[in-house]
């Protein structure tokens, strides 16, 4: 993965900008001795903002952006002028970007489309003007607030692909030919283990000028949960399908056993990808006549829909279309927040440092931050309540 320029997981530090602090001013002009105090307010600090960009189909561009940081307020000055907004820093991400806390695993947002805006960090409220607390008692009020702080935050950025079917089998399974063949993507194909090495999207064309989206990952390996071939980690690009199309080759020794074998890998993962709705395609099936298909049906899993196919010559590939079209049209299939939930889940951080690991985020990415804004323009200590902010 370190040569491709398919980046699904990122690791970067986020800092919002703290608020400006309000002024002390009084003013002082010629012919006006008390003039009283006239101090302005503190400038926002600026957020952090993701925004869905269509345009975008990998993480790639934030690989090289590890510290991002949005512009601090400015301080309040005389004639109750406003101190400027911090300036705000807009991160662009494909749509499908996933957010966590790097250091707790919790979920914090979603972006799932284009143009989609969601504030990450918000940057601390400026503080209020002396001209603010002035009374009948209290007319020269030597202090203001100060500015409220930022936020700061070490996140994980997950990229999980937005598709309709995932394609989920052994290496050499015919993921890829399928594909080719139903789509116009235009997957690498060889005869050799783990020929994708990322995921590819496919737009599949149905009857009456209907279509839905198909997902290849690479393929699944016994003891994939272990860390053995290519692991789990792309199994996140299906976590948001509504249906998994496993896929096996006619030519195993045990069909059945394949499909358990990826259905353990899959609760391995994720127990709560077992509900989706699953369909069994038998590819290669040109190399067996009607007498072997009848042998091989009674073996097959029970309550799921299977059919033979052939990418090659197009067997069955008409029919597997018509049953996953019924099966994503299924109202058991239109549970609203079904599927995410499962995409949304907190990320288990025992795997954290592995998943670091591979994807070349393991760097520390804290950075310690220095307050040169010591100078601060208070008289006096001043304690501000709650509802001053109001």
């Amino acid at each position: 993965m370190a040569e491709s320029n398919f980046v699904d997981y990122v690791k970067i530090y986020c800092r919002s900008g703290k608020g400006g602090r309000g002024s002390t001013h009084m003013r002082r002009a010629k012919y006006c001795p008390n003039g009283g105090p006239d101090g302005g307010d503190g400038g926002r600090g600026g957020h952090i903002i993701l925004r869905g960009n269509r345009n975008y189909w990998t993480l790639l561009h934030l690989r090289y952006d590890r510290h991002i940081m949005a512009g601090h307020g400015e301080s309040g000055s005389k004639n109750r002028s406003f101190g400027k907004d911090g300036a705000d820093k807009v991160i662009e991400v494909p749509c499908g970007t996933v957010v966590y806390n790097a250091e707790t695993g919790e979920y914090i947002c979603d972006v799932t489309e284009h143009g989609q805006e969601v504030i990450l960090l918000k940057g601390g409220r400026g503080g209020l003007g002396n001209w603010h607390f002035k009374t009948a008692t209290r007319q020269a009020p030597r202090f203001a607030q100060p500015g409220e702080p930022m936020q700061e935050m070490t996140v994980i950025m997950e990229l999980k692909l937005l598709a309709d079917v995932g394609l989920v089998g052994f290496p050499n399974a015919g993921k890829s030919t399928l594909l080719s063949a139903v789509s116009s993507a235009k997957p690498k194909i060889a005869n050799y283990p783990f020929t994708t090495m990322e995921p590819m999207l496919g737009i599949v064309s149905y009857r009456d000028s209907k279509s839905f989206v198909m997902a290849d990952i690479p393929g699944i390996i016994e003891g994939a949960s272990a860390g053995k071939g290519l692991g789990l980690r792309f199994l996140r690009h299906i976590e948001r399908n509504s249906l998994l199309l496993f896929m096996v080759p006619a030519d195993s020794d045990d069909i059945r056993k394949e499909y358990d074998i990826l259905l353990n890998e899959l609760r391995t993962f994720n127990p709560e990808m077992l509900d989706k709705l699953r369909v069994l395609a038998i590819t290669k099936s040109d190399m067996l006549d009607q007498e072997l298909m009848d042998e091989i049906e009674p073996t097959l899993p029970e309550g799921i829909p299977h059919v033979f196919i052939s990418s090659i010559t197009g067997m069955g590939v008409g029919v597997l279309k018509d049953i996953l079209w019924e099966e994503l049209n299924k109202e058991s299939n239109k549970i609203e927040g079904h599927i995410a939930s499962i995409a949304h889940r907190a990320k288990d951080l025992s795997h954290l440092q592995q998943e670091l690991a591979d994807e070349g985020e393991d760097e520390e990415l804290d950075i310690e931050y220095i307050d040169e804004d010591d100078d601060i323009e208070e008289l006096e200590d001043f304690e501000y309540e709650e509802e001053e902010w109001e």
